[in-house]
């Protein structure tokens, strides 16, 4: 678990990389010590007013966490293909939110899976989808509905867990400006 302190550090990083990146101004290196430099997979995503606006994360433990929650704050600001760019006019709107993610676990299906606990990846070939925890929860969805998304989430057909495809779970400590 990571302390108040560090979250509101990372928090901090994450606004800080995305107002840099849309004012177009230098990103400030931040220090590689601490939780910065804890290796560590994170998304973040981004809301404007309830609505999603970006998230782009990074899976692996094998980056500094301050390198890729800069990296992951400036993707979801800019480059999720879903939303165009934020705009420096939204960032007093913006909520940001922090999902640091733990190892991947190997699973055989639907019984290895406790819906608000657990996120998912799938993967078959060079198909590969990931949803967060909180994704099945705000959705209400079963351990079955939350891989088949996650399968249509990866470009895959949704029965595509049934039929050979790779699955893990992941769990992952999930934070947002408002509870820092």
């Amino acid at each position: 678990m990571t302390s108040p302190s560090d979250r509101r550090l990372l928090m901090q990083l994450a606004r800080e990389a995305i107002a840099a990146h849309v004012a177009s101004r230098p990103m400030p290196a931040p220090e590689r010590a601490g939780v910065l430099a804890r290796p560590g997979g994170v998304f973040v995503s981004i809301h404007n007013r309830d609505e999603l606006r970006g998230c782009i994360g990074h899976i692996e433990n094998d980056e500094p966490l301050g390198r890729v929650v800069v990296r992951c704050a400036i993707a979801a600001c800019s480059s999720d293909p879903r939303f165009p760019g934020v705009t420096v006019a939204e960032l007093p709107e913006l909520d940001i939110e922090l999902s640091l993610l733990g190892p991947l676990e190997p699973i055989a299906g639907a019984r290895d899976v406790e819906i608000g606990r657990h996120g998912l990846v799938v993967e078959n070939g060079w198909n590969r989808g990931l949803l967060l925890p909180q994704v099945a929860t705000e959705w209400g969805w079963d351990a079955e509905t939350f891989l088949a998304q996650t399968c249509h989430k990866a470009g895959l057909a949704r029965d595509a867990w049934k039929k050979g495809a790779r699955l893990w779970r992941f769990e992952a400590e999930v934070f947002g400006e408002s509870e820092v």
